[in-house]
């Protein structure tokens, strides 16, 4: 059993069996990946995307304003919480900083709307997700002020260094790896797979981005999360279930308000463990 950990439903590619999300969602159930956790970009998709989890009960959202969209008003930590907690959001998110791309919304502004996020995750108790890209320094700093070790978050979609990684699993964060880690010139991110504990690592495929080896090029879609998985498992010398099963724990440890959506035998795996 898997778990597509960040995938951005709302936006799917019409080339995606062709436009038909039900046929992409069933697509990636046939390849056992039973709980998706569809990701806002900006808090106007929120509503839609509870429209989706009310229609299919192994879809969760997130509520958050990505930090390279442009928007005429700053969302204030109230908009925020008021948003996840109108339409049940498991995560705040995706927020962060991305300073590789400072046009669109310059450092200072990605900078004060990221505090606000880890402000509303704080207060609500949710876990929040990460975008963050050549900004280490700043993450670490703003996670370290704001966030509670005993909720966490995931950097999704991880491709900064292990010295990174690390710093955030002590502050109660997952690391989650995306179709990157199978490109060929992902090297250094393979080596940082086979140095990270596996009880810290989710799976995404950050839909329809960045599909996967063999299917770059194409709009990447949660089926291809298995893909990930693989190429985990193949770095780590362990079998794909080992990957699947301790990944698919971490998701409901992290994400403790998708629990009551996770099939039944899950739920008592995961309660007999001790995990939630």
């Amino acid at each position: 059993m898997f778990v597509d950990s960040h995938c951005h439903l709302d936006r799917l590619s019409d080339n995606t069996h062709g436009g038909d999300l039900n046929a992409t969602l069933e697509a990636a159930r046939t390849a056992d990946v039973s709980q998706f956790l569809a990701i806002a970009v900006t808090l106007e998709d929120v509503p839609n995307l509870a429209a989706l989890a009310r229609e299919h009960q192994d879809v969760v959202i997130s509520a958050g304003l990505h930090p390279l969209h442009t928007v005429e008003q700053e969302p204030s930590v109230d908009d925020i919480i008021d948003m996840a907690d109108q339409y049940g959001a498991v995560a705040i998110g995706e927020s962060g900083l991305d300073y590789h791309y400072r046009e669109s919304v310059p450092a200072d502004v990605q900078y004060a709307r990221f505090k606000r996020h880890l402000m509303a995750a704080h207060e609500l108790e949710l876990p929040i997700v990460v975008h963050t890209r050549e900004a280490k320094d700043d993450t670490l700093a703003l996670l370290r002020e704001h966030t509670d070790p005993k909720v966490g978050g995931v950097l999704h979609c991880f491709t900064e260094d292990l010295d990174m990684a690390r710093e955030a699993i002590k502050l109660g964060f997952y690391i989650s790896l995306s179709g990157i880690v199978t490109f060929r010139n992902a090297e250094s991110l393979r080596a940082l797979v086979r140095k990270l504990p596996l009880d810290r690592l989710l799976v995404e495929t950050d839909s329809p981005y960045l599909a996967p080896v063999p299917y770059r090029g194409k709009p990447n879609e949660p089926a291809w999360v298995v893909k990930v998985a693989e190429c985990i498992a193949d770095e780590r010398r362990i079998s794909v279930d080992e990957v699947a099963m301790q990944t698919t724990a971490n998701f409901y440890q992290l994400f403790r308000a998708a629990v009551p959506e996770a099939p039944a035998h899950i739920r008592n795996g995961l309660a007999q463990a001790g995990l939630v």
